[in-house]
C-alpha cells in the first residue's frame, strides 16, 4: 500500500508535502526540470513508506491512503504508479 495524490492537486502543486516526506517519494520537486510542465505531484508507490507525513501538509486534501481513495479518483492510483514507471 502507498499514499496517492489525487486530482485536487492539479494546478496547485503545493510542495509542502515534498518537504514533509522523509523518503523523497513525492515528485517532481521544484528543482526538477519537469516541475513546470507537470500539472500535479505524484507519490512513488515503490518508495512510499506509508508514514502519512504528507497528508496534513496538503492544503487541498489531495492525498489519501490507496485503500481510501474516493471512487471518483480511483484512476489516480494508476496515474501515480505509471508516472514513475514511465521515468
Amino acid at each position: 500500500m502507498a499514499f496517492v495524490i489525487c486530482q485536487p492537486c492539479i494546478g496547485t502543486k503545493d510542495t509542502a508535502c515534498v518537504d514533509a516526506c522523509p523518503v523523497d517519494c513525492i515528485h517532481p520537486r521544484k528543482d526538477e526540470v519537469n516541475f513546470p510542465s507537470e500539472t500535479q505531484l505524484y507519490i512513488d508507490p515503490e518508495v512510499c513508506i506509508d508514514c502519512g507525513a504528507c497528508v496534513p501538509e496538503c492544503p487541498v486534501d489531495a492525498i489519501f491512503p490507496e485503500e481510501e481513495v474516493p471512487d471518483k479518483w480511483q484512476t489516480d492510483i494508476a496515474l501515480n504508479r505509471d508516472w514513475f514507471r514511465n521515468k
